[in-house]
């Protein structure tokens, strides 16, 4: 198979667990370069060409446009009508720079070594062949530049008070991400898909950053959008068409979210792995 022709296979496919209900879009707004892409910005400057894969509602990408300017990004995500919201956010911040696209991390249309930058953020642990992705990333990204990848680690998440029912959110997520193809603890597994992607090891530079939620607004923010994500999303409906929990669960769980955030000594913690790979 020729270098410059994408990777496509059968089998390379994965349900997005979370769907893009509001709940869902409400964290994705909140995520900016500084909080969840800081293991990057040292790579950045004017006049790079980046590919943002998985953009979502765009709050990365806009950041990372004005770190490149007048370097062009390029974003492209699976969901056509996500890219409305990255389109609009984009035009609000006043950027000429960004370019919005549909694609397939396992076959992306664009020719080898077509960018500096190839980033995906919370994209791997949602996707059947994280390796296969990795790949691909790698085709399109030019020889000295970076392939850079960070994703959460829901088996490491961790919080106080121990609510239990906090601990029937963390299997049941686990049982529905894994039913759609996906690997929840992409975190830890980072490294390692990387070595499998033909990066060599002094080539890869592994870390980790977590988000954390300790003030009584963020506890706010966080313990409502998993509530509302748990009873009125994609995921709740997939979590019930497989079989892993009833509509009665479901409310079980939404409850246990409000009754862990009521607690004044309330504190959670996502820990995301990264991986910065020189091509």
């Amino acid at each position: 198979m020729p270098a410059s022709t994408p990777h496509r296979g059968a089998a390379e496919s994965a349900t997005y667990t979370h769907g893009h209900h509001e709940s869902v879009l409400r964290s994705h707004r909140w995520r900016t370069a500084a909080n969840s892409a800081a293991y990057l910005i040292g790579e950045l400057r004017p006049g790079l060409a980046v590919l943002d894969v998985g953009c979502g509602p765009g709050t990365i990408t806009a950041d990372l446009a004005e770190l490149v300017a007048p370097g062009r990004v390029t974003a492209v995500d699976a969901a056509e009508g996500v890219l409305d919201s990255a389109r609009a956010f984009a035009a609000e911040r006043g950027l000429t720079n960004v370019e919005f696209a549909t694609a397939d991390v396992h076959a992306l249309d664009f020719p080898d070594d077509s960018f500096d930058v190839v980033h995906a953020h919370q994209v791997l642990q949602h996707v059947s062949d994280p390796v296969g992705a990795l790949r691909e990333m790698r085709r399109v990204c030019r020889p000295g530049g970076v392939v850079a990848a960070r994703d959460a680690d829901y088996a490491a998440m961790t919080w106080f008070p121990e609510v239990p029912g906090l601990v029937g959110w963390q299997r049941l997520y686990d049982r529905v991400a894994r039913a759609n193809g996906g690997e929840p603890d992409a975190g830890r597994r980072l490294l390692g898909w990387a070595r499998a992607a033909g990066f060599a090891d002094a080539d890869i530079r592994a870390s980790a950053t977590a988000w954390c939620y300790a003030t009584p607004e963020e506890r706010a923010w966080w313990s409502g959008l998993w509530a509302d994500r748990t009873t009125a999303s994609s995921y709740a409906e997939l979590a019930v068409a497989g079989g892993h929990t009833t509509r009665e669960g479901l409310e079980e769980v939404a409850a246990a979210w409000h009754e862990w955030t009521a607690s004044p000594d309330a504190w959670f913690s996502v820990l995301n792995g990264e991986v910065l790979c020189r091509v």
